[in-house]
């Protein structure tokens, strides 16, 4: 264990390691709740989601390991899950298309395999770098509003209203008032930096649920979508299969077009999620080189690229590191075993299914708020006086996303705007390669928008 992790080179030992991986797996386990919950709305099996989501973070996590042997555990991705269910899914099925889904694992495994490419031939840092920062502050700030707009919405503190198109729902319902309170739960509990806040947080709202239910307050309406909250732990503890190869390529064929943005979309915000997210961690744990620089990025970054395969095999959405690693970091993490730690945990987490899957909605909501709140705080770093096609690209990336409820039209809005102002403003030569790549692509779509034409 010492010659493969080089525990003693980054001053650690095997109990420190320990440690740091059971942190960083209580810091983000709550995605087991939260991911199937979210898949189900795409139509798919949330007890396939909860095998995949398990099984794939933990061959994410132990790749990470071995092919970079940073403490960086893996798993599906917030903002991308979302994408992949409310931007793709829900869209294609008001269209007719039968499970949607189907067609969404395809595009979940040409971005992997496209990320695989793009991190041999080590192309995949040029394009994050390319893209102005304005851009990636804002389709990250924008995808947190986003988030936090389906926590509200189903816990129904947000409702649809035909007079302002939104409104306030049942303050005095269960569902609204647990919601608020799990929040502020989270609040409190990350405020004191205890470890596994948000899990802590869902799980506190969702006890707290079950006394509603036994008090009366909260009422069983199956046609509502209010079921009993005690879990049921009569049946089987073993894992759901999950749904393995399930890709739907016949659709493509006929709409190439609207394929491929929904595969650049996936690559977009993956690129920003995992570039971001390894630079931040391997600073906190002084992994980085003496040029700033991340020491067999590669590896890396084929870790999160194959992972992202895995989890399209396997059935479930985009798998990228996460930045909740930096709490195991925190506790001493410095190697691949405190990501082997985590890997291990998520198989562990595979035998307790029942509990995971009885989490309703209004308990998951409180950390979908909470992430979109932790996601909308780069609005901090964006630039709105240097430059107006900086400021207008990422002001648009921002805020269409939670106002045309999709992730892919705030990338479009943002990217059009931002090359549009470039040329109009006499700085084309300013336009790097990527983005007219990226702007000829969202063109064509919004063509297609317009005229009703498929391609």
């Amino acid at each position: 264990m010492e010659n493969f992790f080089k525990l003693k080179e980054h001053n650690t030992d095997v109990k420190t390691e320990v440690i740091a991986g059971a942190t960083t797996f209580l810091s983000m386990v709550y995605i087991l709740a939260v991911n199937p919950s979210i898949l189900s709305a795409a139509g798919m099996d949330p007890a396939a989601v909860f095998t995949a989501t398990a099984v794939s973070a933990a061959f994410g996590s132990i790749l990470m390991a071995i092919l970079a042997n940073y403490p960086v555990a893996l798993a599906s991705g917030m903002g991308l899950n979302a994408y992949f269910a409310f931007s793709v899914c829900i869209p294609l099925a008001q269209a007719g298309i039968q499970d949607p889904w189907k067609i969404a694992l395809a595009a979940v495994l040409v971005e992997g395999i496209v990320f695989v490419m793009l991190s041999f031939f080590n192309f995949r840092e040029k394009l994050v770098n390319d893209v102005p920062a304005n851009l990636k502050y804002g389709i990250t700030s924008g995808i947190g509003l986003f988030i936090a707009i389906i926590g509200f919405k189903g816990a129904g503190i947000v409702i649809a209203d035909p007079a302002t198109l939104v409104g306030l729902g049942d303050v005095g319902s269960p569902q609204f008032v647990l919601a608020i309170v799990g929040l502020l739960i989270i609040a409190v509990l990350s405020h004191f930096k205890v470890k596994g806040s948000v899990l802590l947080g869902i799980l506190a709202t969702w006890i707290l649920g079950m006394f509603a239910q036994a008090s009366g307050w909260y009422i069983i309406d199956p046609e509502m979508g209010a079921f009993s909250l005690y879990p049921s732990l009569s049946g089987s503890f073993l894992p759901a299969a999950p749904n393995l190869f399930a890709f739907d390529f016949s659709w493509v064929g006929a709409h190439i077009l609207e394929f491929a943005v929904i595969v650049f979309s996936f690559l977009f915000v993956d690129l920003f999620d995992t570039v971001g997210t390894l630079i931040g961690v391997a600073s906190k744990a002084d992994l980085l080189d003496e040029n700033g620089e991340l020491p067999n990025a590669k590896g890396a970054l084929l870790s999160d690229a194959f992972a992202t395969i895995a989890g399209a095999c396997l059935g479930t959405s985009t798998v990228t590191s996460y930045v909740e690693s930096t709490a195991g970091v925190a506790e001493g993490g410095r190697t691949g075993l405190t990501a082997v730690t985590s890997g291990v945990l998520f198989i562990v987490a595979l035998f307790f299914a029942p509990i995971f899957l009885a989490i309703p909605g209004f308990a998951t909501a409180p950390a979908l708020i909470y992430v979109g709140l932790l996601m909308i705080s780069s609005l901090k770093n964006m630039n709105f006086t240097d430059d107006i096609a900086d400021t207008v690209g990422g002001f648009l990336a921002l805020v269409a996303m939670p106002f045309t409820y999709s992730i892919a039209n705030g990338i479009m809005f943002g990217i059009l705007s931002w090359v549009i102002l470039k040329v109009f403003t006499g700085r084309t030569k300013d336009i790097p390669t990527v983005m007219w790549i990226s702007f000829g692509l969202f063109l064509l779509r919004f063509w297609t928008l317009i005229t009703g034409i498929t391609l």
